[in-house]
């Protein structure tokens, strides 16, 4: 297991590596400047080139690049282009909206699906299967944003039970609290886990059928276990394996897909952030937040593979 984790741990590394030299190489490439951005696009070409070499914009790229991957082991992410402020305090503030969004969503998307998928193969080819079936592949053809809308619509402007968006704090001081947060992020959620839920479903039905046909499964039945017991206790277990895997993945999607259903309910997430960011042409708060959304997906599907070698103690670490 300390090979296995080793293992692990020097792939991660490799990878981050990889992804900041991509990010930084993507983001170098794209047109626009920062120090015009910011100057206006009146500004005298002097004025530009001053800003230019105030931001440090005027150094070699792979100079930049060094001192971006320097500043990050020291835990500086450097200073907002156009707030003027550190880019981790801008990057932590927001993080406490997205992360508890995308594992709202995560906990909804799972309890749905695991649900729907153990409902689904228990009732092969019948009518309970055709339905949950049919709805989930009514909930992969829709849009989350499109879905988002609806749900405004529905519970803000009908019904009036949520608020159509913003966030009011994690804290009483501030006007908020737990539970109106939570509130407010409760439909956001809904809208990001009805996908996600819905391919899960379909991936966990099939996983749970081939169990079904395995030997073990006849053979608890046989010996008195109920039908119920063998699904949740035995079966579900074994299937498992394919099931977190996906859900490494749709973590991942989750928290890219924050980008289009925090606008959509003006949350103050990481994904408007970077929204706002590239329009302001703030390379420096594009670039760590979306390093650190690959540093995210990266220690998920690394918690994935630690997960496998729980549920299955036959996996070894030269299996994965």
């Amino acid at each position: 297991m300390s090979i296995f984790l080793l293992k692990r741990l020097l792939t991660l590394i490799a990878t981050l590596l990889g992804a900041s030299a991509v990010v930084f190489a993507v983001l170098e490439i794209l047109p626009g400047n920062a120090a015009q951005m910011l100057m206006g696009p009146d500004a005298a070409p002097e004025a530009v080139q001053a800003m230019a070499e105030q931001l440090g914009l005027n150094q070699p790229a792979w100079t930049r690049y060094g001192q971006w991957l320097a500043g990050l082991l020291q835990g500086d992410m450097g200073t907002s282009y156009a707030y003027g402020s550190p880019v981790s305090g801008l990057v932590w503030e927001r993080l406490a909206v997205t992360v508890p969004l995308a594992v709202l969503a995560m906990a909804i998307t799972t309890a749905l699906a695991l649900a729907a998928g153990v409902f689904a193969a228990s009732r092969h080819r019948r009518w309970g299967d055709v339905g949950v079936m049919g709805l989930a592949q009514i909930g992969i053809a829709i849009p989350n944003f499109w879905f988002a809308i609806l749900l405004i619509l529905l519970f803000s402007v009908k019904l009036q039970w949520f608020s159509a968006g913003g966030f009011p704090g994690w804290s009483e001081a501030d006007g908020g609290g737990f539970w109106p947060a939570l509130q407010a992020l409760l439909l956001p959620a809904i809208a990001l886990a009805v996908v996600q839920a819905a391919i899960l479903a379909r991936i966990t039905r099939s996983a749970v059928l081939d169990v079904l046909r395995e030997d073990f499964v006849r053979t608890a039945r046989a010996k008195g276990l109920s039908r119920g017991a063998a699904l949740w206790c035995h079966v579900l277990r074994n299937a498992m394996i394919p099931v977190l895997t996906v859900m490494g993945l749709q973590f991942a999607n989750l928290l890219a897909g924050t980008i289009v259903v925090e606008n959509v309910f003006y949350l103050p997430g990481l994904g408007r952030l970077i929204f706002q960011s590239i329009a302001n042409r703030d390379l420096i708060v594009v670039r760590n937040c979306v390093l650190l959304l690959a540093a995210m997906v990266v220690i998920v599907n690394f918690v994935v593979d630690l997960l496998y070698a729980a549920i299955d103690p036959r996996i070894q670490a030269s299996d994965i």
